[in-house]
């Protein structure tokens, strides 16, 4: 087991005190850290973030997430740093409690010096979600111990005498070391700019995070509502082009131009090139709508992507620049997921699991309505839709193929079922699937092999061709459930984009396992391949499209260059 050291400045009381809280599941959910400005409240902390974050340790005293202590005192900061360290997404309060609250694990968060009133309610918040524990350090009679004290927390006061051994005090004060004195406050930080895009981009995120938020809407010329529609990934990202690239992605086109044109040059540095945004308020083009699922078109839609969202429509957008191209109405139902077949239906499962199929922009068969009420029984393609009414999943997923193509349908179970052109079922994932993407793979003189790529609640990222085992090894795998999935056959090869519930979307060469990475900021709901290689990136606010950037050459003489 592994040894704790003692705590500095005879501090054993208190923290025997503070691991008693933590092992008593009966005890309040705050434990409010409490005294006079230099007391130990900080030191105490310390102790307990130095050995609770190691591993190996006993559960009840793990510390799962510290908020940094900052100058600048913000509650968005606040919120995306908690949401980062546990591998989540909120914008704000209102997604981070019930986040955690459908978590349900055990967690302990420590905020050391909370000032402000606002702070406080953002911990009164968090304490009503069952599993949470914080550790809270505050100054006694600041806004914040004024209204956690009165709230029924449980309250170490390191000003009263029964929290300090004054032998081991003596003792610690001869030892003249400890190895865990609070090192306290950082200095404010220089003055930023906050007109200036590129100058945010360099500045400590907090600064600017606080300063946002004590400013008021419409201020900076679009830049404040940019970064705080992004914060969580600038806040976490300190890396001044790929800030760059992800404040461009959330800018509307209210904002100044002058911004955008800024911040592309600010970006050059970061893997990806913005291609163009459509954020919520946009008038030309109109931005779409929140985003509930996405596919590619194909057949008369090739070259548009479709958009669903919680107005039961399907808006038609172009790849292209992301202007509008057209409207779908599938009914009075909340799409979940949608796919197109090659000669243009639509495919959208509701609430429920159950497809329905719009082919209102498929070609019209040739000859007359009398040569076609002779033919004999229905047409491949209505017994295809037929087989596919039956079925309930929980994502869907078409590709091409030789005749009808392949229609791929998810389910809760961890299943995967092909209908069409190629049949088969695999189970996948422990769990439920939550995302599947089908391809038609050219093989030499095969012709074409079906690939099919799936999603789950489990972390993983699966390939399966039907008539054939699934691949024992995941393709991805990571601690947090896969949101979307899709993949193409681009320039470079077969490619999968994956979106993780923790707000990353991976880029992945299926051939030479290449990476790299996007992550937007808001939760993200969905992701799109176009076969030229554009990645659309589908959010609550905003939609935006990005294209990889090609790795720099190298030159003569070893100057690296753009190709």
């Amino acid at each position: 087991m592994m040894r704790w050291d003692r705590p500095a400045g005879g501090r054993e009381p208190a923290a025997a005190a503070l691991l008693g809280w933590l092992s008593d599941a009966q005890a309040p959910r705050v434990c409010l850290v409490s005294g006079s400005e230099d007391c130990g409240k900080s030191a105490l902390l310390a102790w307990l973030v130095h050995h609770g974050s190691r591993p190996g340790g006993l559960a009840e005293r793990t510390v799962h997430a510290v908020v940094p202590p900052s100058p600048d005192e913000s509650v968005l900061g606040t919120v995306w740093s908690i949401a980062d360290q546990l591998g989540v997404v909120a914008r704000g309060p209102w997604e981070l409690v019930p986040v955690l609250a459908a978590d349900g694990r055990r967690t302990v968060i420590v905020l050391p010096d909370v000032r402000g009133e606002a702070v406080a309610e953002l911990v009164l918040a968090l304490a009503d979600v069952p599993g949470i524990r914080l550790v809270i350090e505050s100054r006694s009679g600041s806004p914040a111990h004024r209204l956690l004290s009165g709230s029924g927390c449980a309250e170490l006061d390191l000003d009263l005498e029964q929290w300090r051994d004054e032998r081991r005090l003596a003792q610690w004060q001869a030892s003249q070391t400890s190895q865990h004195v609070g090192a306290g406050l950082p200095e404010p930080g220089a003055v930023v700019d906050l007109w200036d895009p590129v100058a945010v981009c360099r500045a400590d995120a907090s600064t600017v995070t606080a300063a946002y938020e004590r400013a008021r809407s419409g201020e900076y010329g679009g830049l404040r509502e940019a970064w705080l529609r992004a914060g969580q990934s600038l806040c976490r990202d300190g890396e001044s082009a790929s800030r760059a690239l992800t404040l461009l992605a959330a800018l509307g086109d209210g904002a100044d131009p002058r911004l955008a044109s800024a911040l592309v040059e600010a970006a050059e540095g970061s893997g990806w090139c913005w291609e163009w945004s459509r954020v919520s308020g946009d008038l030309v083009p109109p931005w779409p709508g929140p985003v509930s699922a996405l596919a590619v078109g194909e057949g008369p839609l090739k070259g548009a992507v479709l958009v669903t969202g919680p107005g039961g429509s399907v808006r038609v957008v172009r790849v292209g620049d992301g202007g509008a191209r057209g409207r779908i109405v599938v009914g009075g139902f909340q799409p979940q997921s949608v796919s197109v077949m090659a000669d243009g239906t639509v495919l959208v499962l509701d609430e429920g699991g159950r497809v329905h199929a719009d082919g209102s922009w498929v070609a019209r068969p040739a000859g007359s309505g009398i040569a076609r009420l002779l033919d004999e029984g229905p047409t491949g393609r209505e017994v295809l839709l037929a087989a596919l009414r039956g079925q309930v999943g929980t994502a869907i997923a078409c590709a091409a193929g030789p005749d009808l193509g392949m229609v791929v349908f998810g389910d809760a179970a961890g299943g995967v079922r092909a209908f069409g052109d190629w049949e088969g079922a695999a189970v996948l994932h422990r769990g439920g699937v939550t995302a599947v993407a089908a391809l038609g793979m050219p093989v030499g003189s095969e012709g074409v092999v079906p690939l099919v790529y799936s999603g789950g609640a489990d972390g993983t990222v699966r390939a399966w061709s039907p008539g054939h085992a699934p691949m024992a090894v995941p393709l991805a795998e990571r601690d947090c459930a896969v949101v979307s999935v899709d993949a193409a056959m681009t320039p470079s090869g077969p490619v999968l984009a994956v979106a993780w519930g923790d707000g990353v979307v991976e880029w992945i060469e299926v051939d030479s396992g290449a990476r790299r990475t996007f992550r937007p900021g808001p939760p993200v709901r969905a992701v799109v391949l176009a076969p030229d290689g554009r990645l659309v990136v589908g959010m609550d606010e905003y939609l935006v499209c990005l294209t990889p950037r090609p790795p720099a050459q190298p030159a003569l003489g070893g100057v690296q260059k753009g190709p």
